[in-house]
């Protein structure tokens, strides 16, 4: 069987229009792939397809619709020749997860337990999905790699990841024909350069990262630093903080590794997508104060319900079998960050 290129490739992207999605479908563009996405819009806006077409020249198909509606599926299915899926949709607040566990597990694991049923219906044989690396939990040792430990996890949020790679890995060994990969990323921050896409919680941020821009921007009260008494070397919680433009680029690198695998009967794997350098809440605070030039008021609070200590990444195995590596800072991650916020504050 003759292997499409990425010029006759169409790539389903679920949450196109989301923090990760959108940087996702300019890297894919740029890679010779088509895009559309699927979104149901209810954490991101329509104005990201404004930014998406002005950054790549051409506007990006979309269907509004919720992952979990068997004929939205049926609808792009039958409408388009998708070759693969990059699935990100998800709810992703670890905080809100504890509260609502059941949100959780229907939009993000019965829906993807759906879009596989879909998947083998109209036969799409690549995904890429969207995993994290609180399926490590709190780990023996740092920094993870692919190898360690699955530990139960913190908070359903994580628990819904595990699960779902768990479904996509025992699909793929008894269904032939899929091909799938599992990318455990770790903190994503940033903006794209032209700052016409970039993060946009909707309400109250669940990140740091926000948090930081929307509290330097008066938007919000004082920033919660939630705990200082952590076995780290400030005593905050250190987390794998990666630009999101690299951990874009990491979602192509890993379709481009599906696509090569041609008529593979079945094939799966997973990756670390992150930076493999841990940085505090502190720190973080501090670098987005060298990056700026402004100031973060903050003040120490209890921990949070669900966080782990430290995380962060042994990216050796994405270096070597995706051939990627990051390219931005944690300064040019923060900078860039700040910048969009500030364009957003202007709208």
């Amino acid at each position: 069987m003759l292997i499409k290129t990425p010029l006759h490739m169409k790539i389903l992207v679920t949450g196109g229009a989301g923090f990760i999605g959108s940087h996702t479908v300019v890297e894919l563009f740029k890679a010779g792939y088509e895009s559309v996405i699927l979104d149901n819009f209810s954490n991101s806006e329509k104005a990201v397809l404004d930014g998406l077409k002005e950054i790549i020249g051409q506007e990006t198909p979309y269907y509004e619709a919720d992952i979990n509606d068997p004929a939205a599926w049926d609808k792009v299915f039958t409408e388009n020749k998708i070759d693969g899926i990059i699935h990100f949709a998800a709810n992703k607040a670890v905080g809100e997860s504890v509260q609502n566990p059941l949100k959780y597990y229907r939009n993000n694991v019965a829906a993807t337990v759906l879009m596989i049923e879909k998947m083998q219906e109209y036969g799409v044989s690549n995904l890429v999905f969207s995993s994290s690396c609180t399926v490590y939990g709190e780990p023996d040792s740092l920094p993870v790699t692919e190898q360690s430990p699955i530990k139960p996890a913190n908070s359903p949020y994580g628990n819904t990841k595990q699960i779902c790679e768990e479904i996509i890995k025992d699909t793929v060994a008894t269904q032939k024909g899929l091909r799938a990969i599992s990318l455990r990323y770790f903190n994503p921050i940033g903006a794209h350069e032209t700052v016409l896409i970039g993060e946009l919680p909707i309400g109250v941020p669940a990140n740091l990262v926000p948090f930081i821009t929307q509290t330097v921007a008066g938007l919000r009260g004082q920033l919660s630093v939630f705990g200082d008494d952590y076995p780290t070397r400030d005593g905050t919680a250190v987390r794998d903080y990666i630009h999101v433009v690299d951990l874009a680029k990491a979602h192509v690198s890993a379709l481009a590794l599906l696509i090569k695998q041609g008529d593979a009967p079945a094939y799966y794997d997973i990756f670390n997508i992150g930076t493999g350098t841990g940085s505090s809440v502190l720190e973080v605070i501090t670098a987005f104060e060298k990056a700026t030039g402004l100031k973060v008021d903050y003040a120490i609070k209890p921990r949070r319900a669900g966080d782990v200590t430290a995380v962060y990444a042994d990216c050796t195995k994405s270096n070597e079998v995706l051939g990627w590596k990051t390219e931005k800072t944690l300064e040019d991650a923060l900078g860039d960050a700040w910048r969009w916020q500030e364009k957003v504050a202007k709208r």
